[in-house]
This record gives C-alpha cells, structure tokens and sequence, in this order.
C-alpha cells in the first residue's frame, strides 16, 4: 500500500525540516517547498494528498497560493502560520483551507488533524450514511440515532447535523454554516447559529458543556469530531 503524499510549504527551514522528520516517523511521504511558486510546481508535479500551507510566504501571499489552488486542487489544504488574527483565519477558511493552525504547534494537534482531512479526502461526500462515535446518520430518510436510539431533531436541527457530520474534521466558519443551512441573508446572524448548536447538542453530546462532537473553534466557527 502506497504511502500517503503529503506537499509542505513553508519558508522556514527550521519548520520544514520539523515537519519533514514528523511526517516521515508517521509513514507519510514528505515533499518541501520554501516559497509560493515552488508550492503551486510541486503541487502539480506531485498531486499531493494534502497540502500544509503558510501564509507568510516570500515571493507571494498564502492567501492567493490558496485561491489559486483551489481553481483546481480538491483535496485537503491545512494552514499553518504564525498569523493568527480572526480576519485571516475566516478568510482562509471561507477560501477553502480545510484547516487552520498557528504557529507554535502542538505536533499531536497536527497529526490528528492530518489524519482527519485525510480521511475526508477518502470519504464519498455523496454518501448517504454517516457513521460518526455512537451517531448514526441517514441522508435519504433525514433520520439520526445514537446508541441505536433515534433522536428527536427539527428539520433545521438535522440539516444542521448533516452538515457538520459531511465534514467531519474540517473547521467550518460561522458565515459558511449560517449561508448553508439559512441563506446569504443570514450570514451575519451569529447569535441565530449559537442557539440552534446549543439546542442540538443537548440532544447528540452526553454532556452538552464538554461536547465531543460539535467542537467550538472560538471567534471562527464549529468542527465536528476529532
């Protein structure tokens, strides 16, 4: 079985090799990039299975690196930077990053979040059952059920769920949740979404303020799992 191929772009030697030696002890396949362009030549040389991508970069933004990408790269993209302002975190993500990390990092963190985009890359977003811990959901008969027990949800509360669970792993920002389940016209209403994830984990979380399913990413958004 062929090893996984991970594209790590990043000007900083140091964080290069890092990350070269972690990824390499965990049976993944390291390529490294030091700026923008070498990034975006490997990427398509090499087709990686996940990109990690700094913002910080010398020769062009991260932020463009991105949306460039995203014109034709579909599999997971994490950034990892040392900016670490809401502004440019939301940004990343509404542009497609799959995640988002700051520098210093706890390489743990990383490689749990590695592991869940890459599964996410394996994972038919067509599906129409989700199995997630002790959640079981079924798409076509808009149905769930914990502990094979079927749960009580509203219509919006399912479609909440199914959106979270189709993206198991990746950080989803407040304004994407709120366009998704509610329309353009509510991508302001914060305080709208914080009720509805309340209300629905009392009914999918054993304990409602430690949640394990729908994680709280402050000031940015929600992540379903791991």
């Amino acid at each position: 079985m062929s090893k996984h191929e991970i594209l790590v772009v990043d000007d900083e030697a140091q964080i290069r090799k890092l990350l070269q030696i972690t990824l390499e002890n965990n049976e993944y396949k390291v390529h490294l990039a030091a700026d923008g362009k070498e990034g975006q030549l490997f990427a398509v040389n090499y087709l990686p299975d996940l990109i990690i991508l700094d913002l910080g970069l010398p020769d062009k933004s991260g932020h463009l690196v991105l949306k460039e990408l995203r014109e034709w790269y579909n599999k997971s993209i994490i950034i990892l930077s040392a900016i670490d302002n809401e502004e440019d975190i939301v940004s990343a993500l509404d542009n497609g990053a799959t995640d988002y990390l700051t520098k210093p990092f706890r390489t743990a963190e990383l490689m749990a979040r590695i592991r869940a985009a890459i599964r996410r890359n394996n994972s038919d977003n067509d599906e129409t059952q989700i199995i997630s811990g002790e959640l079981e959901i079924d798409i076509l008969s808009r149905t769930a059920k914990k502990n094979n027990e079927l749960l009580k949800l509203t219509s919006t509360e399912f479609n909440l769920l199914s959106l979270f669970a189709r993206n198991e792993g990746r950080v989803l920002t407040h304004q994407f949740i709120l366009k998704e389940i509610w329309g353009v016209g509510f991508q302001t209403e914060t305080q709208y979404l914080r009720v509805f994830v309340g209300t629905l984990r009392k009914k999918i979380e054993d304990d409602s303020n430690h949640p394990k399913y729908i994680i709280t990413e402050n000031g940015v958004g929600y992540r379903f799992g791991e």
